[in-house]
């Protein structure tokens, strides 16, 4: 029984990521579909005449993912440009403009601006931090740093991070954390996610940090300091000219 459960486990180690890749898969593929069956069925009811046409185009298996594809490409090549652009910011007047929507999108775009900008911190580095409490440690994510009205009540140098929970990443915790009480990693971001997806279980490999690379140490504010604590200077010795008042006065106290 014992090398039959064996057997089965690593079977079902087999099985199990191609399984999970083929259901994420199946499950982008839908989410295309779906969003291609909308606009025609939008498109059928403006324009009963498509409906024979309609028909057949939703026969073709995997037609609304090419096709969804192919807009999003095409959407990207048309605003790269100049008259791109202008009509890029007529569509966002016009969507600021509607009440209700206002809200959603300018939340939504700000958002999606932030996380996919090449040149913003959001998700761009690994972090070690002490989080529920003070000695227990966890992975965040670096967002950027406070700002606005939350950065006048914050004294010193704070960042802003992201605690995702294990083993969906996709929920968590926003914390403004200071810079001391910071450990930043040399792993990428991906390995991070598969280390807390894995709880723990899929490391990455250790990086041996490179000549001149600084080495972080952990702050711990009220227990630990700083890995290499500022030297003090020593009294100076009192020399001969100096009277044996002045020089009690300058003999620190035990």
């Amino acid at each position: 029984m014992s090398r039959l459960r064996q057997y089965f486990i690593t079977g079902l180690l087999v099985w199990l990521p191609v399984g999970v890749t083929v259901w994420v898969l199946l499950w982008l593929v839908g989410i295309l579909d779906s969003i291609f069956l909308g606009v025609l069925a939008a498109v059928e009811a403006v324009v009963p005449g498509l409906t024979p046409l309609a028909d057949q185009l939703r026969r073709i298996p995997g037609l609304g993912v090419i096709l969804v594809a192919v807009v999003v490409v095409s959407t990207g090549l048309f605003v790269a440009n100049m008259f791109g652009q202008w009509w890029l910011r007529q569509w966002e007047r016009l969507m600021h403009r509607i009440p209700v929507v206002r809200s959603i999108y300018s939340s939504v775009k700000q958002v999606s601006d932030t996380l996919f900008s090449g040149s913003g911190q959001a998700f761009s580095k690994a972090l070690l931090i002490q989080y529920p409490r003070q000695g227990a440690w966890t992975i965040a994510f670096l967002t950027g740093k406070p700002g606005g009205e939350v950065a006048r009540h914050l004294d010193g140098d704070y960042i802003s991070v992201y605690v995702p929970t294990t083993p969906n990443p996709t929920s968590g915790f926003f914390l403004m954390v200071p810079r001391a009480d910071v450990v930043e990693l040399k792993m990428s971001v991906d390995e991070a996610l598969k280390y807390i997806i894995s709880m723990g279980v899929v490391v990455p490999p250790l990086r041996e940090p490179r000549p001149g690379d600084p080495v972080p140490a952990p702050q711990v504010p009220g227990v630990t300091g700083p890995l290499h604590p500022p030297a003090t200077t020593p009294p100076a010795a009192p020399d001969a000219t100096t009277t044996l008042p002045e020089a009690a006065a300058a003999r620190p106290e035990p």
